[in-house]
């Protein structure tokens, strides 16, 4: 029975091990081979060893340690591959996994040992370290932006740039049109928001469109919504959102703009149909700091090439 388990873990940590080197490089059928892996691991090697573990040296005292000990590998190790997946909830799911060890099941190990006349502190010390380095794979975890995307998303936003700047260029007729007067509506929203983040972090809005580059947070979870709530309105993005869709309805309005109207959310990436969400938060481009600037800089881009047109 021991070495039908033992091959079981080793094939299993195999499976996760390619996995692991698939993801890192990109590769197709990573998430596959991490799937199958940890819910190998997970379902079939951690129970079959506890109980294996529990039929040869448990009893009454320590069988809720060995339930609790299977409980949150099944919680860690799943909320690891929610992270590693980027699925829906993941940064729910993996703080609680990042929690569950020392809430449940450090308790439990801690009463169960102390009723144990050999008890052996080299154990307690053992799971403690254990422990640590959970919370520390688990913070590295959370860190799910790596720095290859995030110059790949400075990049983009000097392209737009560079094109906005040949776009500023191009003369202004002397009249404005209401739908014009729109857009400029709008663009004036973009750059205050861009403004505020990029004064918190650390640079001008004239130094990121003469070359973007890193800024001082750029992965920073919920910093620009900390900046954007600053402009007086209920969530980040609302202020956004209203011009855009006043854009949107004098466009519907005005007279030979009936297909620009119809292709504004797109271009936008507007949501029109749920009012209980602003764009920019429902994309989740508020979760990373970056992404945010860069979003903002693309509608600024996609503005000024519709402004250019009429």
């Amino acid at each position: 029975m021991k070495q039908k388990i033992y091959i079981l873990g080793v094939v299993t940590v195999l499976i996760i091990f390619l996995g692991t080197i698939f993801k890192v490089n990109h590769w197709p059928g990573a998430g596959w081979m991490l799937i199958t892996g940890i819910t190998s691991l997970v379902l079939l090697f951690l129970p079959v060893a506890v109980m294996n573990h529990y039929k040869a040296h448990g009893n009454k005292q320590n069988l809720l340690l060995h339930i609790v000990t299977w409980l949150t590998g099944f919680v860690v190790f799943t909320s690891m591959l929610f992270k590693v997946l980027h699925w829906p909830y993941a940064g729910t799911i993996l703080t609680v996994g990042l929690i569950f060890p020392y809430v449940v099941f450090l308790p439990v190990f801690i009463i169960t040992v102390s009723k144990n006349r050999n008890f052996n502190i080299y154990n307690t010390v053992f799971v403690l370290f254990l422990l640590a380095l959970n919370s520390v794979f688990s913070a590295l975890l959370a860190l799910n932006v790596s720095r290859d995307m995030l110059h790949d998303s400075f990049n983009l936003s000097r392209h737009y740039n560079s094109v906005e700047k040949a776009l500023d260029q191009i003369p202004e007729g002397e009249s404005k049109t209401a739908v014009v007067q729109k857009i400029d509506d709008v663009l004036n929203v973009v750059g205050e928001y861009k403004d505020l983040i990029l004064t918190a972090e650390r640079t001008s809005t004239r130094e990121w469109e003469d070359y973007a580059r890193d800024l001082y947070r750029p992965d920073s979870r919920d910093a620009a919504v900390d900046v954007l709530l600053t402009t007086g309105y209920a969530r980040p993005g609302d202020k956004l959102d209203l011009s855009m869709k006043a854009l949107l309805k004098e466009a519907e309005n005005t007279p030979g703009c009936e297909d620009l109207a119809k292709s504004l959310p797109a271009i936008l990436d507007l949501r029109v149909k749920d009012q209980d969400i602003p764009s920019l938060v429902h994309h989740n481009v508020t979760n990373i700091m970056a992404w945010t600037v860069i979003y903002l800089d693309g509608i600024e881009t996609n503005l000024k090439l519709i402004k250019a047109t009429l």
